[in-house]
């Protein structure tokens, strides 16, 4: 690492052309390529999909995306000859745009079912030729336009679908923006150094970018969902503002003891720049165990994140130094330069909150440790009631054209109209066609069914499917319960002494197989995350304890953040006000991608508080000292690093989207509470409470494991110093530190 760092000091101009270029080359090819996203919920072998495919195959002119067309009088009827003459015109301008392959509606043969019994409202179905997918957000725009052009005073015009979604105006840049200048007043405050805070926001802007990039090409090549992009931005700002902050304060310190530039940087890199390397592998492990699941909609998430981790590590130890060379002793304040001039080199004793909070925290161990687990233990019990299950767009802003069609819908035709299940079957022979036409009456009376529509038959006359409305909204438990009970009980039934095989299909049904195989596969992806990260600090710090205690801190931190996240969007506290949309389910790929990413990030504050206090262990071989030492010295920057990531992840609240709203929260109190409960209350009370015990390893264990290391040179050379001394000679060195003790030598 010192290598590397000196290169880059040495050739900085050559760094910063290249980063440069990556950055300029990577964005015009994604630029001149286009995205390519795909929300790709399929999962092989379920029900759902099954339904799916017979569609597909046997009613190929039902392939496309089909969204709604809504509107509603306020006064009179949409059957008044002016309400229907102007949606008539309009309806035939939406049929006719690109995209567009056919519009069924309420004026048409067979359509009055697609009027409410009020006579108030009326909906139309716009068929595009595409799925969602791969319809242009110009062509759903044009539809959105054309309807929204035929409101007039007392009627109002509003849409639905997955289509029409693609218009919606999202928050843009602003949350990115916002993050930003969070970041930079908080980097400002910290270092009092304008240069000094811009380094590290410039250092994650360019990592970010070349990654945002690539994640638009890595569409190409495989499932990438839509949210991607916004997510590894979000997860790579947080991340890379962190990582610089930890190596650009080691840099001012080393400039504080009389350090040159170059040899500041260096040192830097090489101590901190290893903890930044190691935690960054950490989380590109924990992001990338999603690939075990084996969900194609997953695995592009997981590389798309992991690629923006990996991009934002390498800028932080080979642009970072570059910047650091270029800007020089600016990395200081002036009054911080002024008192190096004028008193020379002094060395960086921790004072002030952190040294008073850590000798308080050795003070109170027990107290402190049961007040932590209190709080997580509370914030946690929200956990126990987490539904997986369907967002649908009865969950967008209130102002949204998709809410307020949905809302329309609802109330002219019940709720389950904006979900109905579809149920998909293989027709061989008239006895199959007889069951299949006694099967109407059957769901009729079937709890939670509000009604069913006539069975459809293929041109060839081997696949059939009819429409089962339920009476409650797609998210709705009783839905997903409405999809058991046809499953297990209904459609065997009726399936008895025929060949039929019916599949139920639709929007609550696709969720609820995609949140099963989720949950089956979700404890053998939870153990290899944990798993991996314990072996990673079993290696670093040659200890059981340690790993141990940092598996149950991320445990405690994802279940704490689940807990706040079903409490503001599954129970509705504050989701409205936030205009985050009303209460509803959590998505299922959710907890999956917030384990990984919440593990990483817990993982990262564990290896830089916890290298520190391994330094000053292998220094002294004092426990009480170390602990103490490592938290007053790491507390400050921690705290800095915690309040620009959770700045960063509240600011994403602003995109308006949904899922990444959720995603921003759940880190931000995740962050929160790993940097002001666990880090620096938890574990330091459990570290002093098991003493000497937290560096405990086998003999039989330490002989046979590789030896990694994130600490500087030096240490390593105490550590071996330590090893092979005898207890004679132990306590010797421990005599000799004695005798040189420092302000850090006084005990709680």
């Amino acid at each position: 690492m010192a290598a590397l760092a000196r290169w880059c000091v040495q050739r900085r101009l050559v760094v910063v052309l290249l980063w440069l270029l990556a950055l300029g080359g990577v964005a015009a090819g994604a630029f001149a390529a286009g995205s390519a996203y795909s929300n790709d919920y399929k999962v092989p072998g379920t029900e759902s999909g099954r339904a799916t495919e017979l569609l597909k195959d046997g009613f190929p002119d039902l392939g496309g995306d089909s969204d709604n067309v809504v509107w509603h009088t306020s006064s009179g009827s949409v059957r008044d000859s002016g309400v229907e003459q102007t949606m008539t015109r309009t309806l035939d301008r939406i049929e006719d745009l690109p995209g567009v392959t056919a519009v069924s509606g309420p004026y048409d043969d067979g359509g009055a079912g697609r009027i409410s019994q009020d006579g108030r409202t009326a909906y139309a179905t716009v068929t595009f030729d595409d799925q969602a997918k791969d319809i242009d957000a110009g062509e759903a725009a044009s539809v959105v336009k054309t309807a929204k052009d035929a409101e007039t005073d007392g009627l109002s015009v509003e849409l639905s679908g997955s289509a029409v979604e693609l218009s919606e105006s999202s928050g843009g840049h602003t949350a990115e923006i916002v993050g930003v200048l969070v970041a930079a007043v908080v980097l400002l405050l910290a270092f009092g150094s304008p240069a000094a805070a811009l380094l590290p926001i410039a250092t994650a802007l360019v990592g970010v970018g070349t990654a945002y990039a690539g994640i638009v090409l890595l569409g190409h090549v495989m499932t990438v969902a839509d949210f991607a992009p916004m997510l590894g931005m979000l997860i790579g700002l947080g991340v890379g503002i962190d990582y610089a902050l930890f190596i650009v304060t080691r840099h001012r310190r080393g400039l504080k003891r009389g350090l040159t530039v170059t040899e500041a940087a260096t040192n830097a890199v090489a101590t901190t720049g290893r903890a930044v390397v190691f935690a960054g592998a950490t989380v590109c492990i924990a992001l990338l165990g999603m690939l075990i699941l084996r969900l194609n909609f997953l695995n592009g998430v997981a590389i798309a994140a992991s690629l923006t981790v990996v991009l934002t590590v390498a800028a932080s130890v080979t642009l970072l130094p570059a910047l650091l060379s270029f800007i020089g002793m600016r990395a200081l304040s002036r009054r911080e330069r002024r008192r190096l001039a004028e008193h020379g080199p002094e060395p960086e004793v921790p004072t002030g909150f952190a040294a008073r909070w850590s000798a308080f925290v050795e003070r109170h161990p027990k107290l402190l440790g049961a007040v932590a687990v209190v709080v997580m233990a509370v914030l946690a019990l929200p956990t126990l009631s987490l539904h997986l299950g369907t967002s649908d767009q009865g969950n967008d802003p209130k102002a949204s054209t998709t809410r307020q069609a949905y809302d329309l819908l609802a109330d002219g035709f019940g709720p389950g109209v904006n979900g109905p299940l579809t149920l998909v079957t293989e027709v061989d022979g008239a006895q199959d066609r007889l069951a299949l036409d006694n099967l109407g009456s059957t769901l009729s009376t079937t709890d939670g069914v509000a009604s069913v529509s006539p069975v459809t038959y293929g041109q060839g006359g081997d696949t059939a499917y009819l429409t089962v409305v339920p009476e409650s909204s797609p998210q709705s438990k009783a839905t997903s319960d409405l999809v058991d009970r046809l499953r297990d009980d209904v459609l065997p039934r009726a399936e008895s002494g025929t060949s039929l095989d019916l599949h139920v299909g639709g929007v609550t049904a696709g969720y609820d197989d995609f949140a099963d195989v989720i949950v089956d596969k979700l404890p053998l992806f939870v153990g290899v995350v944990i798993g991996l990260g314990c072996l990673l600090l079993l290696l670093a710090f040659r200890s059981v304890g340690i790993p141990l205690k940092a598996a149950a801190m991320n445990v405690a931190a994802v279940a704490a953040a689940f807990g706040v996240v079903v409490a503001m969007f599954q129970w509705g506290w504050g989701s409205e006000l936030l205009d985050l949309g009303s209460a509803g389910p959590i998505e299922p790929f959710l907890p999956v991608i917030m384990v990984s990413v919440l593990f990483g990030l817990s993982m990262d504050y564990q290896v830089f508080l916890v290298s520190r206090m391994y330094e000053e262990w292998l220094e002294t071989g004092d426990n009480r000292r170390a602990v103490r030492v490592g938290l007053a010295e790491t507390s400050r920057v921690i705290n800095s690093a915690a309040v620009i990531m959770i700045s960063v992840f509240l600011a994403f609240v602003l995109s308006g989207d949904r899922v990444i709203a959720m995603f921003g929260i759940a880190l931000a109190a995740a962050v929160a509470l790993d940097a002001f409960v666990l880090r620096t209350l938890l574990v330091p009370a459990l570290m002093h409470l098991l003493g000497g015990a937290n560096w405990w390893l086998p003999r039989s264990l330490d002989r046979i494991l590789p030896r990694i290391s994130i600490e500087p040179p030096e240490c390593r050379v105490a550590h071996e110093r330590l090893a092979a001394a005898t207890d004679a000679e132990v306590a010797d060195v421990l005599a000799e530190e004695e005798r040189q003790r420092d302000v850090r030598d006084t005990t709680g």
